[in-house]
C-alpha cells in the first residue's frame, strides 16, 4: 500500500471515477479538492458538488471543499482577455489546490482537468508545475485522458450526474452553439 498522500482537484465525480479507481488499484487513497468558481450557472455548480459529495460517501474518500460559486470573479478576470479565459480557470484552481495540499501536509497534487480530452492539457501541466515549485508541493502528473471512455461508462454504471459541457458560460455557449 503507497503512503502517498495525493489531493487531487476534481471538477466533478464522472471526471474523478476512472482516475480515483486507477488510483486506488496502485494503492494509493487520495483525496478530492472541490474548488471550481467557474461552474455556471449555480444549479449546475450544486449539481457538480453533489454528485462528488455522494460519490466521496459512497467510496469512503476524504472530500475537502473550499465552496465558493465565484460567478462574479470568474466573470470580471475572464472579460479581461477571453482569449485567455481558459488559462485563468486553470491557474486558479490548481493555484487553490497546490495552496491547500502545501498548508494540509500533502506530498503531492493533481487534477481531474488531465481527465478530460476537451482541456488544454499541456498548459495544465505548464500552471501546475509553476505551482509545484511556488508552494513546494509535488505536482503529480497522469495523462489520464485514455481512461476517458472508461470513465464516462462507470459514471453512467453508478447513474452520476454527467454534465453536457465543461462547466463556464462559455463553454456552455459553444456546446449550443455547435447543435445549432
Amino acid at each position: 500500500m503507497s503512503d502517498l498522500k495525493l489531493l487531487v482537484h476534481t471538477c466533478c465525480a464522472p471526471c474523478f471515477i476512472a482516475p480515483y479507481r486507477q488510483l486506488r488499484e496502485a494503492g494509493i487513497q487520495p483525496s478530492a479538492f472541490w474548488f471550481n468558481p467557474n461552474i455556471h450557472p449555480l444549479l449546475e455548480y450544486q449539481k457538480r458538488r453533489n454528485a462528488l459529495r455522494d460519490f466521496s460517501a459512497q467510496e469512503g474518500f476524504e472530500l475537502i471543499e473550499s465552496d465558493n460559486y465565484g460567478l462574479k470573479d470568474f466573470v470580471q478576470n475572464t472579460l479581461k482577455d477571453l482569449s485567455r479565459r481558459c488559462e485563468y480557470c486553470y491557474e486558479t484552481r490548481l493555484d487553490a489546490v497546490a495552496r491547500e495540499a502545501a498548508e494540509r501536509g500533502f506530498m503531492a497534487f493533481s487534477t481531474t482537468l488531465l481527465y478530460s480530452k476537451y482541456q488544454k492539457h499541456e498548459l495544465i501541466v505548464d500552471i501546475a508545475l509553476q505551482k509545484s515549485a511556488r508552494y513546494g508541493v509535488e505536482f503529480f502528473y497522469r495523462d489520464w485522458r485514455e481512461l476517458w471512455k472508461q470513465g464516462i461508462i462507470q459514471s453512467k454504471e453508478k447513474g452520476m450526474y454527467r454534465q453536457q459541457y465543461c462547466g463556464c458560460i462559455f463553454s456552455e455557449e459553444d456546446r449550443y452553439r455547435e447543435q445549432v
